[in-house]
Order: C-alpha cells, then sequence, then structure tokens
C-alpha cells in the first residue's frame, strides 16, 4: 500500500477518498522502567534500545491505519501524519492519521 504525506500520489489520479484511517499504539509505563534499568547502549544520549521500540510503535501504528483503509477500499493513504504523546503515568502513545484513498496509475 501506498502511504505519504503529501496530499497527493505523484503519477497517480485519485478515484475515490474513502475516508479517514488512523492507527495507534501505546508503550506503557513498565516499559519505560525496563528501558531506564538496562540502558547499557547509550552512546552520545542516544538509546538505541529505546529508539527500537519507538519504531516498532510507529510501525504498528502504521500497519494497523493500513489495514483500515485496505477495509474502506483503498489502496493508498495520503496527507500521514505521526503523533507522539505522552499520557498519564509515564505512557507513550504514538498516532498514524491519514485519508484512505483508491488511485490508479495516470
Amino acid at each position: 500500500m501506498i502511504t505519504t504525506t503529501t496530499p497527493s500520489v505523484e503519477g497517480y489520479d485519485i478515484k475515490k477518498y474513502c475516508g479517514i484511517v488512523t492507527g495507534e499504539t501505546i508503550i506503557g509505563a513498565n516499559v519505560f522502567r525496563d528501558f531506564f534499568a538496562s540502558i547499557t547502549d547509550i552512546v552520545g544520549g542516544r538509546s538505541g534500545t529505546y529508539e527500537k521500540v519507538l519504531k516498532e510503535a510507529k510501525s504498528t501504528s502504521l500497519m494497523e491505519m493500513e489495514m483500515q483503509a485496505k477495509a474502506m477500499g483503498g489502496n493508498a493513504v495520503v496527507g500521514v501524519d505521526l503523533d507522539y504523546e505522552t499520557i498519564r503515568d509515564g505512557m507513550l502513545m504514538v498516532t498514524a492519521s491519514g485519508t484512505a484513498v483508491f488511485v490508479e496509475p495516470k
């Protein structure tokens, strides 16, 4: 499935707008506690372990959004936006949102 942050897909015509789609992933507080308890891979202030889990949460959110788009009859998602937000008790939420569309090559 094509996913893009732009409002269109170069070389394709949008034939149908299917609707807004989202995907959410929440990382629990115990994940953060485990990270900080076992961070041994910090180099220059970065934690590879922490970044890996954030990338996994982003990937899961995007995959969930794409599955929703497919279920609505779309074959692409345009205008994709990723948001990262902390919520109570040290939890982190990663949200992906966009517009599901059906596109065809020009």
